[in-house]
């Protein structure tokens, strides 16, 4: 295998491992006035769940883009150029939610505490939408020129099937979040969340069947059938065990779905990073998308040295925080 092959599968594990962990962060905080109404203590259960893990989930991302603009500088220029505006907005809703969560409890004050919940909602659903969005527009390829430019524009990008992954995102995401709240809380937050269970993968399953159907046709095969396949089984069983109280299988299963939906995606993708519609020959390969031998040699070793270091200390993150949240672990503060 060679090195340029290597590091796309990386690249394609860190986006798996940011989709699984950041999505159900993104399905808390969409489901937050859901599961949690206007009861305050509820809704400090609800974001405690995620407050030990959010901003280590990022991580992913960040990695994820510094390993594609190292691994193959030419994807990465071609894809931040020509998705610039759906990416700026992203990252505006990121920074958002982030001073959401940072924030909302610096002041016991309803009408404070208002503000950033919907501060919350939105910056948790607009990434949910355009990361499904964005993923399913590098499958499907978009315009690009003989020197790898990007000639469309933003609404080129809101295409049918990418629109059909950006809502298969934004519902698989909520479903996982759903999951998360009812594997980690007692009490009426995990009440509320396992009530959702239901409705919430009646809408995820055909969406997810018909957006993996839909990605068949850009250059299926029959590896692609069978992950998009266990992916459905995945989601099926992940719903029938939430729904039988089995709140860590359901977990799994979703895990298991967004995890295979995005091997999907890749593997479809491959040997491209980013198809041209336009002509073909245009197409960024992991050939001429690549860096120099010796820098992906070098990126090598220093994946090796860090990446279980980094492993081993966000596992052992989640499991100090692995406990269940009740109404009993939170203070009891007044709210004006």
């Amino acid at each position: 295998m060679e090195l340029t092959d290597i590091w796309f599968l990386l690249i394609a594990v860190l986006w798996t491992g940011y989709l699984v962990l950041e999505g159900f962060d993104f399905g808390v905080g969409m489901l937050l006035p859901v599961v949690a109404k206007d009861d305050p203590v509820d809704r400090q259960v609800t974001l405690r769940t995620i407050g030990p893990v959010w901003d280590g989930n990022e991580v992913w991302l960040l990695v994820a883009g510094g390993a594609t603009f190292a691994a193959f500088p030419f994807w990465y220029a071609s894809l931040f150029s020509g998705f610039y505006l759906a990416l700026l907005v992203i990252l505006v809703a990121l920074i958002v939610r982030g001073l959401a969560l940072e924030y909302r409890n610096k002041l016991q004050h309803a009408a404070w505490h208002r503000r950033w919940d919907l501060a919350i909602v939105i910056g948790s659903a607009v990434p949910a939408l355009l990361w499904g969005v964005a993923l399913a527009n590098i499958v499907r390829g978009v315009p690009l020129n003989a020197n790898h430019d990007y000639t469309g524009n933003f609404f080129t990008l809101l295409n049918p099937y990418a629109l059909l992954g950006g809502l298969t995102t934004l519902v698989l995401f909520a479903l996982h979040g759903a999951i998360f709240l009812a594997l980690k809380t007692h009490g009426a937050v995990r009440d509320q969340a396992r009530a959702l269970v239901l409705p919430l993968g009646a809408a995820a399953v055909p969406l997810a069947a018909a957006f993996l159907i839909w990605t068949q046709s850009y250059d299926g095969s029959w590896l692609t059938w069978v992950l998009a396949l266990l992916a459905a089984v995945c989601l099926l069983g992940g719903i029938l065990a939430s729904r039988a109280g089995r709140d860590g299988l359901g977990f799994l299963g979703t895990a298991a779905t967004i995890a295979l939906a995005a091997a999907t995606l890749f593997v479809t993708l491959y040997p491209n990073v980013l198809p041209s519609t336009t002509d073909p020959a245009f197409s960024l390969t992991t050939t001429n998308a690549a860096s120099t031998p010796y820098t992906l040699k070098i990126m090598t070793w220093v994946a090796v040295i860090f990446t279980p270091i980094v492993l081993a200390y966000q596992g052992y993150t989640y499991w100090v925080f692995r406990r269940r949240l009740t109404r009993d672990d939170i203070p009891q503060v007044t709210v004006a």
